[in-house]
Parts: structure tokens; sequence; C-alpha cells
């Protein structure tokens, strides 16, 4: 199990292909990469601020669960801080399990908890001026099911 939460850019292959490498006994790796979405195309970037150590722990503990939920031979979450721009890779997360299904469940229920309780904090910076995210219903909606 790994967990960087970095503000240097990461590469989704190399990591792919290094989580795939490290990996004994699994039959299935998912994997799947966030990028900073310009909806509406005035986005010029986007700040995403946390608290160095209550960050990485209360992700640790997510995938800890995770785990123990799931027969997963391993899994990584890298999520990006700072300033970033449209496109730019904000997270990652790979599962590697014996079988997909598994694989899949824990890759989605990271997912869902990156986007509604990792202890980040986004702000959209553009043209017409800057804006704290706020948290979405479908996003809520989308822990339940866990």
């Amino acid at each position: 199990m790994r967990v960087a939460v970095q503000s240097a850019p990461f590469d989704p292959g190399a990591e792919t292909s290094a989580f795939t490498a490290g990996v004994a006994g699994a039959g299935a790796v998912v994997t799947f990469t966030g990028l900073v979405r310009d909806q509406g195309g005035s986005l010029s970037a986007m700040e995403i601020e946390h608290y160095p150590g209550m960050t990485e722990k209360a992700i640790a503990g997510i995938v800890g669960q995770a785990m123990q939920r799931w027969s997963l031979a391993d899994a990584l979450v890298i999520h990006r801080f700072g300033r970033l721009s449209s496109g730019e890779a904000i997270m990652m997360v790979a599962t590697a399990a014996p079988h997909r299904g598994d694989a899949f469940a824990a890759a989605e229920f990271l997912m869902d908890y990156l986007k509604s309780r990792a202890p980040f904090w986004k702000k959209e910076i553009g043209a017409d001026g800057e804006d704290w995210v706020a948290a979405k219903d479908a996003d809520e909606a989308a822990l339940k099911r866990w």
C-alpha cells in the first residue's frame, strides 16, 4: 500500500507499470486517473490545499479499510496539491486483486472517498475570479452505497 500526497506531477503510465510490476498474485489491476477539468472553458487553474500529515493519515486509513474489505493484493493512491492547470493529472487510484470484481469495487470506493471525504480544499481560479469548490450532492450520494 502506498499513499503519496505531492505537489509534483506524476506519470500515470509509469506509475501503473511500477505498481503492476510489484504486485504478486493479482489477476486484475484497475487504475483511475482524475484530471483537472474545465467544464465552462474559463478555468485558469485550480489551487488545492491540505494539512500535511493529517491528509496522508486520513487517506491511509481509508486505503487500509479497502484492503480489509476487499481481497486486495495492493493499493496505490496519489493526490496532488498546489496550483494545477486544466488537463493535469490531479489524482490516481490503483488496486490489484486476484479477481477483477474486488479490484473494481475497491477502486470505486477509494475514488468516492477521495472525492467526498479526503481533507483537501479546492479553489477554482478563472477569468471571473476565484471560487472554493463546494461539496456536491451526487458525490455524497455515491458514498451511501458503501
